[in-house]
């Protein structure tokens, strides 16, 4: 059992790293940037999601990629201040972004699927199972075109890279327990998949 003086010591600095980094990946960027834009509420188009697939749809390239990297810099963001304070801090920030992404208190819960700012927190947690993830998209894409796909597979082979590459049963479950979250959130593009309906990329939906 952990100590109960030492726990009401750091406790603070835990709820803390969590709930800033929460906030921070809340930020809904997708919607923000198409509303500067002048293309009106990005859910309201396409699939109705806020990330940068569905920003692609509108058939503003730029604007998706910048969506893509706000998305993303917002969990590695969150993960680099809290690492400053030490590798639990670190993690903890990593799951409280990813889960701001998908249920925003400024949009009622209702947010993304996740995986630019898992991956943003992947990145920043271990360069080298970021890269093994980002790799897993890049190919899936390339061959397959079909983004959620390629999300799929990245998450699922981003705690198998934690594995192989650092052996660290923590880090290990965090993306697990992340990449679980972006397969729940993609349960419909999973529907469409096995029905050889999925859009592919580009493709308006």
């Amino acid at each position: 059992m952990p100590d109960p003086i030492s726990w009401s010591h750091v406790a603070p600095f835990y709820l803390l790293a969590f709930a800033g980094s929460y906030l921070l990946g809340s930020v809904p960027f997708g919607l923000v940037i198409t509303r500067l834009f002048g293309l009106g509420d990005i859910r309201q188009i396409g699939s109705g999601n806020i990330g940068a697939t569905n920003v692609l749809r509108t058939g503003r390239k730029g604007l998706a990629f910048l969506t893509l990297i706000c998305d993303s810099g917002k969990g590695a963001a969150a993960v680099l201040i809290a690492g400053l304070w030490g590798p639990d801090l670190a993690l903890i920030a990593a799951l409280g972004s990813v889960l701001g992404h998908l249920f925003p208190v400024w949009l009622k819960f209702k947010g993304g699927k996740g995986v630019a700012t898992t991956l943003g927190v992947v990145i920043s947690l271990s360069w080298m199972v970021g890269l093994v993830a980002c790799l897993t998209w890049l190919l899936t894409a390339l061959t397959l075109r079909m983004s959620s796909l390629s999300a799929l597979m990245a998450m699922l082979a981003t705690p198998i890279a934690v594995w192989f590459i650092h052996h660290d049963l923590q880090m290990v479950e965090l993306t697990a327990l992340l990449a679980i979250l972006v397969w729940v959130r993609h349960h419909e593009n999973i529907k469409r998949l096995i029905k050889g309906e999925e859009p592919k990329i580009g493709q308006k939906k």
